[in-house]
């Protein structure tokens, strides 16, 4: 069941909790515990139909999950500008990062598998249909594939900085700290696994 609450300025029933301190990453996100104490809810406030909460919520979770996975493209491109801008300007013996063969493999992948990623993440929000549920299989997909890969692109762009990629001043490693989150949130990649074997077994793919 899902009710709207008006909470009144200074409401006894409604207040802020503890404030959730020191998270890895996204910390300008305000987190804190929301309580409610002895709220009642009037029976006109009802969204929807008794026990269609469930459907709601499944149907949101796909959305979010497409939205997260956009999020990690915008993490991955970050990254992938910072770490080609410092290998073209950096030089090391004599010869600019981007010269070495190492460095040009962390790139080009990190280049590919962004935009595999994108391919999958445009496609999969070009068909989602947001009247009904029942995208879950690309919905987790995309989560799946494009999380894990702007945390490892991340994480090579942290690596061709070296020493600089440590610390804030060249911004890859809060957007590292940041995507590990976007595995956890709206569903871990596990769940995902789950979800994605299920359906699959179920359509006989």
């Amino acid at each position: 069941m899902i009710s709207t609450f008006i909470v009144e300025k200074n409401d006894p029933g409604f207040y802020v909790g503890q404030k959730i301190m020191d998270k890895l990453g996204m910390r300008g996100s305000n987190t804190a515990e929301l309580v409610f104490e002895n709220c009642k809810i009037p029976a006109h406030r009802l969204v929807g139909a008794e026990g269609d909460s469930m459907h709601h919520m499944m149907r949101n979770l796909e959305i979010e999950r497409v939205g997260l996975a956009a999020m990690s493209l915008g993490i991955a491109r970050r990254s992938i500008q910072i770490m080609n801008k410092y290998a073209l300007e950096r030089h090391a013996f004599g010869r600019p990062l981007n010269f070495y063969g190492q460095i040009q493999k962390y790139i080009a992948d990190s280049y590919a598998e962004f935009k595999a990623a994108q391919a999958y993440v445009y496609q999969t929000a070009l068909k989602l249909d947001l009247n009904r549920e029942g995208n879950r299989l690309d919905s987790d997909g995309v989560k799946l594939v494009a999380t894990t890969m702007a945390k490892n692109v991340a994480d090579r762009a942290i690596q061709v900085l070296g020493g600089y990629g440590y610390v804030g001043e060249y911004v890859v490693e809060r957007l590292w700290r940041d995507s590990k989150l976007l595995e956890i949130g709206g569903g871990t990649i596990e769940a995902h696994q789950k979800n994605i074997t299920r359906d699959l077994s179920k359509l006989g793919f």
